[in-house]
């Protein structure tokens, strides 16, 4: 009895790691991968008091690699889609790890551009192939399943910046580097390894049995090509409202920091307010995630704007440390939403074809939202010695990603290619 006992439960466990194998790979390539890069704030301060740069120049190696990240994954988005996430995901472990190591050796301008810029923002080019991989192999729970692996962001975000900020006050900025870019060799090549490219390769349950609820979820959507999708209204209209989310997303990210110790809080305390961020968001990845299933993903989005750009506009407003950690919170909560909705909404609209490459492109309108923010904002701050101006354009950028989603129309079709 005992002995039938055992082999039931170790049926059970190699059943779920058979299932959700690449739901955990990539879990913890999102957290490695995105929780450090989101860290640059941390590093922000301590490298402009070194050299002596201007906000807008240091914030632009940020905004230049984000533009890198952006057109390297379309790239990799249809890499994946022709030979699998595993090949390109080691390559991004390879990049982003050598980036951060080299980082620690940066004493010209020149270098930051060069090892964060591009060998970082190169490296850090994750998220298309594992959004896209995570689409083709969970149809019936996409948006849960896309919500759970993007926590990792979510939870990257709210452990490293602390832990970073404490290597730096421990030891220095350089130590700090080193260890992330040590973290992010090991765990991104290992982990990219349990990646399979779609149900037949990783041989689980869950896509297997759906194959009734896959005919479903395509019955009415035409399955596009890249070529096809880039004509279509919705695909600009979704570009847009990428933009509109990374501009929100990384100006908060970046800047916010920055500003919490200009108000004359404490570098740890502002480093927990930004940390919250990344915990708020784990909420709204896998709470309005699974809701994301039941509503639609477009709803989902539009409840996602809205608990971002309120926010954002409050930061005006905001002097006291409960107010930044209420605000961060809540905007957490709608980017984490947002975030888990983004290939879903891409696989509802355009199907599985190509979802590498489409949604590699439109990731790019994000990318590129996410470097003109934070630049923006050093730029304004650098005229005006004040954050106000940003933020409130961050808030209309954000209604304005609102007003998209509210009036964006799903393409239907009652042919099947």
């Amino acid at each position: 009895m005992a002995n039938e006992k055992s082999r039931n439960i170790y049926a059970a466990i190699r059943r779920f790691f058979k299932d959700y194998a690449v739901v955990i790979a990539a879990f913890l390539i999102m957290m490695v991968s995105w929780g450090i890069y989101y860290s640059f704030g941390i590093f922000f301060k301590p490298i402009l008091h070194e050299f002596g740069w201007t906000r807008a120049m240091t914030s632009g190696a940020f905004s230049f690699s984000w533009l890198v990240a952006g057109f390297v994954g379309i790239f990799m988005g249809g890499l994946t889609d022709k030979y699998g996430p595993r090949l390109v995901l080691s390559i991004n472990g390879l990049l982003a790890g050598s980036g951060y190591l080299l980082m620690s050796q940066i004493n010209e301008f020149w270098q930051l551009y060069l090892f964060y810029g591009i060998l970082i923002g190169a490296g850090t080019s994750t998220f298309t192939s594992l959004a896209s991989t995570i689409a083709r192999l969970y149809v019936e729970r996409r948006t849960m399943m896309t919500g759970i692996v993007t926590v990792g962001i979510g939870i990257g975000s709210l452990f490293v910046p602390p832990l970073a900020n404490q290597v730096i006050l421990t030891y220095d900025w350089r130590a700090s580097f080193i260890t992330l870019g040590i973290v992010t060799l090991v765990v991104i090549i290992i982990s990219a390894q349990f990646l399979k490219r779609d149900s037949a390769e990783a041989g689980h349950t869950v896509s297997d049995t759906n194959n009734a609820v896959i005919q479903d979820s395509v019955s009415d959507v035409k399955l596009f090509t890249f070529k096809e999708a880039i004509v279509t209204k919705q695909f600009w209209i979704i570009f847009v409202m990428f933009f509109c989310l990374g501009f929100s997303v990384l100006t908060a990210q970046v800047h916010l920091v920055p500003y919490a110790t200009d108000i004359n809080i404490s570098p740890t305390t502002a480093a927990n307010i930004l940390a919250t961020i990344g915990g708020a968001s784990i909420i709204g990845r896998v709470v309005l995630g699974g809701v994301g299933d039941r509503i639609g993903n477009q709803r989902a989005f539009i409840l996602g704007f809205a608990l971002m750009a309120g926010p954002v506009l409050g930061l005006v407003f905001a002097r006291e440390i409960w107010m930044l950690f209420l605000i961060a919170a809540v905007f957490g909560i709608g980017y984490g939403d947002c975030v888990a909705s983004e290939s879903p909404l891409v696989a509802t609209v355009f199907g599985l074809k190509s979802i590498g490459l489409i949604l590699g492109v439109l990731s790019l309108a994000f990318t590129i939202g996410g470097a003109v923010g934070p630049f923006i904002a050093a730029y304004i701050f650098d005229i005006t010695v004040s954050y106000q101006a940003a933020f409130i354009l961050t808030a209309v950028i954000g209604a304005i990603g609102l007003v998209l989603t509210i009036i964006l129309s799903p393409i239907r079709s009652r042919s099947r290619t």
